[in-house]
């Protein structure tokens, strides 16, 4: 190979070395470029962010405790309040089982008697019942006044009606055929009666 040549395989060689080294000096400066902007955060901008982080974990928490504080008091307010319904209303079915024997010894009162045993019999019947009612009145339950009322259908069962004597008697209870009683607030057997219409 003649020199000439040699040389301008070296001349063509050595741009590219050029090239190569600019290019290298190129990415160097970009590196640099991006190092810049990606400034390392500052301690006090990394505090900030971490307090807010750290702000918004309480507040999520506080609100899930004050939540929770919240459904314990529901509970704890829908337990007692069962309770007490179950404790105002505790004689409710024993009631409903005595009702069918006082309206047997009211039955056996009605009754006529004629010699003197059947009235000492009759006489304690009324004592038994006499006491049922008191105890019964003292555990808030208390017989529905039916006659001459006007019907309320809480209270009263119509089970037969009649033709109404006068425009006052209509809608109103002219006969009982079973008392019915209430127990403190709730009507524990309506009266069944009839209705003048």
């Amino acid at each position: 190979m003649s020199k000439e040549e040699n040389n301008s395989k070296n001349s063509k060689k050595e741009p590219k070395k050029d090239e190569h080294k600019k290019s290298k000096t190129e990415v160097e400066n970009s590196k640099t470029k991006a190092n810049e902007e990606k400034k390392p955060e500052s301690l006090e901008s990394k505090l900030q962010r971490n307090l807010t982080q750290l702000q918004k974990e309480k507040d999520d928490l506080e609100d899930k405790f004050l939540r929770s504080q919240a459904e314990m008091q529901n509970m704890q307010n829908r337990y007692n309040k069962e309770r007490a319904q179950l404790i105002k209303y505790e004689s409710q079915s024993l009631a409903k089982d005595v009702l069918p024997a006082m309206d047997n010894l009211e039955r056996a009162l009605a009754t006529k008697v004629d010699d003197e045993a059947s009235k000492q019999l009759k006489k304690g019947v009324q004592m038994t019942l006499d006491s049922l009612v008191k105890a019964m009145k003292d555990h808030g339950i208390s017989e529905i006044i039916a006659e001459g009322v006007k019907f309320d259908p809480n209270l009263h069962q119509a089970v037969q009606t009649v033709a109404a004597e006068n425009d006052d008697q209509k809608d109103h209870v002219v006969r009982v055929l079973q008392k019915g009683y209430l127990y403190k607030d709730r009507t524990l057997r309506p009266a069944m009666v009839v209705v003048a219409q």
